[in-house]
Parts: C-alpha cells; structure tokens; sequence
C-alpha cells in the first residue's frame, strides 16, 4: 500500500488532486453488513486515492475499525488511512493497535486527540496515556514507519477556548512534531479554508491541507452534524436547507449542488485534494465527483 505522503507529492506534480474518502464503523451488524457489502464496493469503483477509517472513543469501534481496514485494503486494494485517539487509551494500549495496524499492511495514520467519551464535557488525559494529538504524533513516530496525518480546524477546534489562532498554532506545532499532511474538519464558507491555508503557509507549514467536504443529506442531519464539531451554516444556506426540510430528496441534490461548487472552488484556488465525509453512502459523492470531471459519468 501506499504512502499518503506520497500520493500527494505525486497529484501536486502532476497537477492532479488526490481524493479520499472517510467511512466511520456502524453501530449495528445489519449497518456493518451494508457497509462492507454495498457502500464499500460502490465507494471503492469510484476509485479513491485513500479510504479513512474512524476510531470509536477509548477503542469502542476497535474491532468494527480493524475489519473495515481490512476489507479495503485486502478486498478492495485501496490505500488506508486508519485514525488513532488518545481516549481512554494508555501508551501501551496505543502501542498494540499500531502493531494491529502494522500486521494488516496499514501504514498511514490520522493521529488525533478525540472527542471526550459519552457524555463528558470536557477531556481527560488518560493515566499512562496523552493529553494533546501532539504527544500521539510524536509516539507514533517512535513506533516505527508509519506516514502520520492530522486534523485541521478551517474556524477552530470547539474545545480551544482562546480562539482559532491560538488552535491553528497548536496545529504549527503537531505538524513540527511529525504531521505530514492535514486532513480538514468540515466548513461550508471556503473563505474560513482559504484564511486557515494562508495562516499556515505564512508561519512555515509546506505539508498538504486537504479541505474536508460533506455533501449534505438533510437539514436535521447537518445541524446536528454542525453542532457537534462547531462548524458554522452561513445563514444563506440554512436558509435554503430549511425549505427543503420536508423534501429528503430535494434536499440531497441541493448538498450535491453545493459540496459540487464548493469543491471546484477549492481545486480551482490550490487545493491538493479533496476529503469526503461520505457517511457510508456513495450516491451524493459520486454525483459531486462526475460534476467535477473526476470520475466516469456512467454508474
């Protein structure tokens, strides 16, 4: 399999973004069944450069992460990158996961603190394990070769109470610790990408950052979404979204519509990349990449 870092390096050259995917292990075995059965192959035609695999909190989707990983990598031939908190987890713990990791072919990593467990406001260093993402990059760099990313908050992580400069300098500093790309947190205004790009490249940041896109299902489904990561709706769109509430399909081919104009924008300003948030479904990401002139327009 290959190195993230060198997906990248190779798209810049060649004038060609690289596209990934992110899938998150489901709750339930008929979830689990659909995913690897139906929405893995549908993702997996589309051909991604690398698929993303989340880490349920303290381990919780371990197993669930661990099978996914495998079906893309082995039944699928796809590029991995397989996400890695410090919940609830000691050095040694996160030390087994990545000799897991390293025994199923996986090379690349998305190093993160993550989000509190359950219902808990605030986070809480584990004993024996790490407070900040940072520390997690720098471990996993003792650990052997592995291609380490980590994640970027285009209008700043919800937990930094000092504001989205202060946490872009924490992220100056993750990326000095051993970050060799960085992937985004969902943002729907491509100004907060563009002023969060030119932050960084202006204090010495030369790794990738790769804007996050979500291509909206429902109003509800990204309310909630939005709430939970702090991302912000510009009003304009919110608006539209609420005349849509009581039509899913309209409101999918609206999402479609928007992540298609919102990702040609960023591709057309210096974007190396594009991450989609695909939810575990295929149709809206495809519709958006075949808007793009990225993929096939046949099925």
């Amino acid at each position: 399999m290959q190195w993230i870092r060198d997906q990248y390096a190779a798209g810049i050259a060649a004038k060609r973004p690289v596209i990934s995917f992110e899938l998150f292990p489901p709750k339930t075995e008929e979830g689990e069944r659909n995913l690897l059965d139906k929405a893995l192959p549908d993702l997996a035609s589309l051909k991604p450069d690398y698929v993303s695999v989340t880490y349920g909190a303290g381990g919780g989707t371990q197993d669930k992460t661990l099978r996914i990983v495998e079906q893309v990598q082995k039944r699928h031939q796809l590029t991995t990158l397989a996400h890695l908190t410090c919940v609830n987890a000691t050095r040694q713990q996160i030390g087994g996961v990545l000799n897991q990791l390293r025994d199923l072919g996986v090379r690349n990593i998305l190093a993160l603190r993550g989000d509190p467990p359950g219902n808990a406001s605030d986070f809480v260093k584990p004993e024996g394990g790490f407070e900040f993402a940072c520390e997690l990059v720098h471990f996993i760099r003792t650990q052997g070769d592995f291609c380490i990313g980590v994640a970027g908050f285009p209008e700043g992580h919800i937990a930094c109470k000092a504001g989205r400069q202060a946490d872009w300098d924490h992220l100056v500093y993750k990326v000095g610790c051993g970050g060799e790309f960085i992937v985004t947190q969902i943002f729907f205004d491509n100004r907060d990408f563009f002023t969060f790009r030119d932050y960084l490249v202006k204090r010495g940041v030369t790794v990738p950052i790769i804007p996050g896109i979500i291509p909206i299902l429902s109003a509800l489904q990204i309310q909630k979404f939005t709430t939970l990561c702090g991302a912000s709706l510009p009003a304009p769109l919110l608006t539209e979204l609420k005349k849509l509430e009581q039509d899913e399909e309209a409101a999918i081919r609206f999402g479609i519509e928007y992540a298609s104009r919102q990702s040609e924008e960023l591709l057309r300003e210096g974007a190396p990349g594009l991450h989609f948030y695909a939810l575990n479904k295929a149709r809206s990401t495809r519709e958006v990449l075949r808007n793009l002139g990225l993929r096939p327009t046949t099925p």
